[in-house]
């Protein structure tokens, strides 16, 4: 089983096959509106702007999971992304990605990468999240932000902390495209 085998639900609430997406190199983000670290919208943007014509794709997928930080319905969540950053890449419906409800699309990222590869920005962050008692149990998504990488024949590569930001994956990217 990969990624190209799950179906997500669209911001109209149509299933959406991630088949479409075979031959393609995914960068999967959950996402939040009202986070500290809702800024790399900007960069996420950026990079699939770089990349799109590049056989790259990145997906945002929703999350209020975290503090309430994406309070917002699919709609206000999507016209918040493109009115304030220009955001252009394909997000889908809110989801939980942890937890018994997660979304089946993130219970599988998870299984294929349990642990966050993290920069030198990220261990002040999980300090900050333990002391406010938000960081799950093994394996799960510690915080908005965090990044799976999927190579063209679906197989999540890489996970990455919620402090990396989408320019340091250029690099990462370029490894796996063909």
């Amino acid at each position: 089983m990969n990624v190209h085998d799950f179906k997500v639900k669209s911001v109209s609430g149509d299933l959406v096959d991630l088949s479409q997406y075979q031959g393609k190199i995914l960068l999967i983000v959950n996402i939040a509106t009202k986070c500290g670290l809702t800024p790399q919208l900007e960069g996420l943007e950026k990079l699939y702007k770089a990349y799109k014509d590049k056989g790259v794709e990145v997906l945002g997928f929703p999350c209020n999971q975290f503090l309430e930080q994406s309070p917002e319905d699919d709609q206000g969540i999507m016209d918040f992304c493109q009115v304030n950053y220009g955001v252009s890449f394909t997000n889908f419906a809110k989801i939980e990605v942890n937890g018994p409800d997660a979304d089946p699309l993130f219970k599988h990222l998870k299984m294929q990468r349990h642990e966050d590869k993290s920069n030198d920005a990220s261990e002040g962050l999980l300090e900050k999240l333990t002391s406010i008692g938000q960081v799950f149990g093994d394996g799960e998504l510690k915080w908005n932000f965090t990044k799976f990488l999927v190579d063209a024949d679906g197989n999540v590569v890489e996970r990455y902390s919620p402090t990396y930001l989408a320019e340091e994956l250029a690099e990462e990217i370029d490894k796996h495209r063909k």
